[in-house]
């Protein structure tokens, strides 16, 4: 006689358990590096993404790549998520992180067909990630921050290594002096949101400029504008968030009045005594968020004072953070110190905009990027790309310890636990040596990339490590290897050690899972109200 089977879940639920599960979750991951391996280094190449809306985008960085595929596959997200936290938490490297985290599941993927145990693979991974991590501050080279002049080449070594990968890689010396510059004014919490970037279509890469203050688009303005003084030295800034302009009524109030006038006279007196308060506090400059109508903007005009109203609340803020006073919501208290001062003011054109620029500003802890280049998308990647060497620099300045990149880190880690796995009995050995193997895959994928012989270049590598030659990577241009320290391919020892625990974290959460339930698309709370036409959902 059958046992009754028992039914637990509701039909048309997925479950898969055991090894073969497990599998195709380390197959699904390897999918996911493989749409971002050819990314990988200086030779990298750069995927198209197109949206549902159809908007294109050009990139080369894992983690913007990763985000615009729409991956459904639950453990293949894993790898989504360690690229989004590298790239929140270092900037850079969200490229190795993927490959490293899918490459670690490749080297294990035999033992876990052949049944070993995963616990015994997660407690190999923590030791091996916990001595590679050692390994990686005890090598890594401290730069001294007090000679200001060293710690400058330092910043502008990591900022051109992290650019070195980007479409902008041939003006890479051009853009990492303007990043550590832009990186050097801001005050000691290093905020990103002080560091402006605007785009401007048309012109040249190398017609970007930094400006050391604000600089923000000139915003919609009306009558009167035009012979308002566009350059000031020294003003008096003030920031509003007032309205100057009549409001037109919206409520149907209803007012029974004798005489007409003296409403109206009222609503143009408040407006004219604002006006009057304003030029009064001495402000030359005036910007509000909220909108200067026309009888203001001829108002200030004819006494010579600048207005720029509609003035988008983030650029308000960096105006104040640079020239100081504060954002004022009346007219009533504009004393001298809630007023703002920079030493130049002035509106320029800039390809088809006009710009406002405040510089010179005494608070200067903010500045702004613009842009410029032919196709949008170019310019969206540019600032992608300065995004990646900001963080870095950022990073760089907070950890003043850096490793020779190109590879040659990984290579050095490679072969010190391979060394070691030879010196402990059990399977411990096997996945140690399976972890070391795996770190090989930043250089392999290096070469692969730029079309050289990966197993002969590696060959090479893994002799020269042998021989104690630590920093040796690939080097690109020449086909070979080279000492990565000796040409400056450096990047700050942070990012690495963050890749290789993410990395490692994410290898082990995947390996840990050994069933997945999927619930059926829930039928029941499926809206059924669809086909009764325009009526409040009553029933018949």
């Amino acid at each position: 006689m059958m046992p009754t089977p028992v039914i637990l879940l509701k039909e048309g639920t997925d479950s898969s358990q055991g090894i073969p599960q497990l599998v195709s979750n380390i197959s699904a991951c390897q999918v996911i590096a493989e749409a971002v391996r050819t990314t990988l280094g200086p030779r990298g190449m750069d995927k198209l993404i197109v949206d549902g809306r159809g908007k294109a985008t050009i990139s080369n960085d894992g983690a913007t790549i990763l985000k615009l595929l729409d991956v459904v596959h639950p453990a293949a997200k894993t790898l989504v998520d360690i690229a989004k936290s590298q790239d929140a938490e270092v900037g850079d490297g969200t490229t190795s992180v993927t490959l490293l985290a899918a490459e670690f599941l490749k080297q294990v993927k035999p033992y876990v067909e052949e049944g070993l145990h995963p616990q015994i693979i997660i407690r190999a991974f923590r030791t091996a990630t916990q001595l590679a991590v050692n390994k990686i501050k005890e090598i890594a080279v401290t730069v001294k921050k007090a000679d200001k002049v060293e710690q400058r080449k330092l910043l502008e070594k990591c900022a051109m290594t992290a650019l070195s990968s980007k479409l902008i890689s041939q003006q890479k010396a051009f853009f990492a002096k303007m990043v550590v510059d832009a990186v050097m004014m801001l005050d000691d919490l290093l905020q990103l949101k002080m560091i402006g970037i605007k785009k401007v279509q048309g012109g040249a890469l190398e017609d970007s400029q930094l400006v050391a203050g604000v600089a923000f688009k000139k915003t919609f303005s009306y009558a009167g504008f035009e012979m308002q003084p566009k350059k000031y030295h020294n003003p008096k800034i003030a920031l509003l968030n007032v309205e100057l302009e009549l409001k037109a009524e919206k409520d149907n109030a209803e007012i029974r009045v004798h005489t007409v006038e003296a409403i109206v006279d009222a609503e143009w007196n408040i407006l004219y005594d604002k006006l009057e308060k304003i030029h009064h506090s001495g402000a030359k400059v005036v910007l509000s968020k909220l909108p200067i109508g026309d009888v203001a903007t001829q108002y200030f005009a004819d006494r010579d004072m600048f207005c720029a109203g509609r003035v988008p609340e983030e650029d308000l803020k960096r105006t104040m953070m640079a020239c100081g006073g504060s954002i004022q919501t009346s007219v009533n208290a504009l004393s001298a110190d809630v007023l703002g001062r920079c030493q130049v003011f002035e509106e320029t054109q800039i390809g088809g905009e006009r710009y406002n620029f405040f510089t010179g500003c005494p608070k200067a802890k903010t500045c702004t990027f613009i842009l410029r280049g032919g196709a949008e998308q170019f310019m969206e990647e540019t600032e992608r790309s300065l995004h990646d060497a900001i963080m870095i620099v950022r990073r760089a300045i907070k950890n003043d310890s850096v490793v020779a990149g190109g590879g040659a880190i990984e290579m050095e880690l490679s072969k010190y636990l391979r060394d070691y796995s030879r010196t402990i009995p059990g399977k411990q050995q096997l996945l140690i040596g399976a972890y070391a193997k795996a770190l090989e895959i930043i250089p392999r994928q290096l070469c692969d990339n730029a079309g050289f012989d990966a197993t002969n270049i590696l060959n090479k590598l893994r002799a020269r490590h042998a021989q104690g030659g630590t920093w040796y990577g690939v080097d690109i241009n020449n086909e070979d290897i080279a000492d990565n320290f000796e040409a400056f391919v450096w990047e700050p020892a942070m990012v690495r050690i963050n890749a290789l625990t993410a990395a490692s974290e994410a290898a082990c959460l995947i390996v840990s899972v050994d069933e997945t339930i999927k619930n059926p698309r829930s039928t029941v709370d499926a809206p059924t109200a669809a086909g009764r036409g325009r009526g409040r959902g009553r029933p018949h």
